[in-house]
C-alpha cells in the first residue's frame, strides 16, 4: 500500500518533532491526523503546513484522558475506516532538580503522560493496527537507555516506554504490527523542556544540600557544545517517516551518528535485533521475519 492510502495518528504536535512529523508525513503522502493537548496551540502547527502546501486533520487528543484517547481513535476509524500507523509523540519533561526536592504528584504527573499516555493511546489503536497490517512508532529518549543526573522522573517513564514497548514488539510482529522506538538526542530547536519560570538559576536555587553537584552538572552541560551534535526536529521526522514506511524496520532507531555511539555506551544491541531474534523463540517462532 502507498503512503497516499495510509492514515497516520501523531500525538503531541504543536511544536517541535511532533509537528515535524506531521508535517514531513503529510508531504510524505501520508493522510494525517495531528493531534494536540491544547487546540488554542496549534497556530505553528497550521503555519507549518500552510508553507509546505500540505493537508493536516487536527485534531484535540489529550492522551492523559481516556475518554479524549477513546474519542480520538474512535473518530479517526469512522472518518477514514482504518488507522495504519500511530506516532506517539506527546511528552512532558520534568522541572525539579532532583528525586528528594521532587514530590510524588511530580513524579505521577511525568509518568502520566510519558508512559501511560503512551500505553493509553498505543492500547485505543492497537485494533485497528492489527486490521491493517499498521505501524506503531513512539518517540523515545538516549535518556531512556542512560540515566541523566538530575532527570529521574522523566528518565524513569522513557526507560519505562523502552521496557514496554521492547515487550510488546514481538507480540505485535506476531499479529501483523510493526513496533518500533525512534531514539533522538538533542533537539535544539525544540520548545520541549522549556518552562517560562524555570531556568538553571532557579533550579539551581531549589536544589537544597544538591546545590553543588547541581553546579557541576551544568557546567559540564555548558562544555559540550549540543548545537554541534544536535539535530533539527525536522531530520529526526525524517527519520519516524522512514521509519513508519520501511517493511521491517528495527525495533530501536537512532535518529543519528551521535546518539548511536551514545547508546553504544550502554547497549550491544543498539537496534534490538538481537533481543527480537530471541523474543520470536520464546513465541514458538523461527527466528527469521515472517
Amino acid at each position: 500500500m502507498s503512503a497516499r492510502e495510509r492514515v497516520l495518528l501523531v500525538t503531541g504536535t504543536s511544536s517541535g518533532i511532533g509537528l515535524a512529523t506531521a508535517v514531513a508525513a503529510a508531504r510524505a503522502g501520508f493522510t494525517t491526523v495531528a493531534s494536540l493537548r491544547d487546540p488554542a496551540r496549534s497556530g505553528p502547527l497550521r503555519e507549518a503546513a500552510r508553507r509546505a502546501g500540505v493537508t493536516l486533520d487536527i485534531r484535540h487528543l489529550d492522551v492523559t484522558e481516556a475518554a479524549s484517547v477513546d474519542d480520538c481513535v474512535d473518530d479517526v476509524a469512522r472518518t477514514y475506516g482504518r488507522l495504519d500507523a500511530v506516532v506517539n509523540n506527546a511528552g512532558v519533561a520534568n522541572s525539579d532538580p532532583t528525586l528528594e526536592m521532587s514530590t510524588d504528584a511530580a513524579l505521577r504527573a511525568n509518568l502520566e503522560v510519558n508512559f501511560f499516555g503512551v500505553a493509553a493511546v498505543s492500547r485505543a489503536a492497537m485494533p485497528l493496527l492489527r486490521a491493517s497490517g499498521g505501524r506503531l512508532v513512539t518517540i523515545g529518549s538516549v535518556h531512556g537507555v542512560i540515566g541523566q543526573p538530575f532527570n529521574e522522573a522523566y528518565c524513569a517513564a522513557k526507560f519505562a516506554v523502552e521496557g514496554f514497548m521492547e515487550a510488546l514488539a514481538p507480540v505485535a510482529a506476531a499479529h501483523g504490527v510493526r513496533v518500533s522506538i525512534v531514539v533522538p538526542g538533542f533537539v535544539p530547536d525544540s520548545s520541549f523542556g522549556i518552562f517560562p519560570d524555570v531556568n538553571r538559576e532557579t533550579l539551581r536555587d531549589a536544589s537544597g544540600p544538591y546545590a553543588p553537584t547541581f553546579a557541576g552538572y551544568l557546567e559540564w552541560l555548558g562544555s559540550q557544545g549540543w548545537e554541534a551534535v544536535g539535530q533539527p526536529a525536522r531530520e529526526v521526522a525524517a527519520v519516524v517517516v522512514r521509519t513508519l514506511s520501511e517493511e521491517d524496520p528495527p525495533f530501536r532507531v537512532p535518529t543519528g551518528p551521535w546518539a548511536s555511539e551514545y547508546l553504544a555506551a550502554k547497549l550491544a544491541d543498539r537496534d534490538g535485533s538481537a533481543v527480537r531474534r530471541l523474543a520470536r523463540t520464546w513465541l514458538g517462532q523461527s527466528e527469521s521475519p515472517s
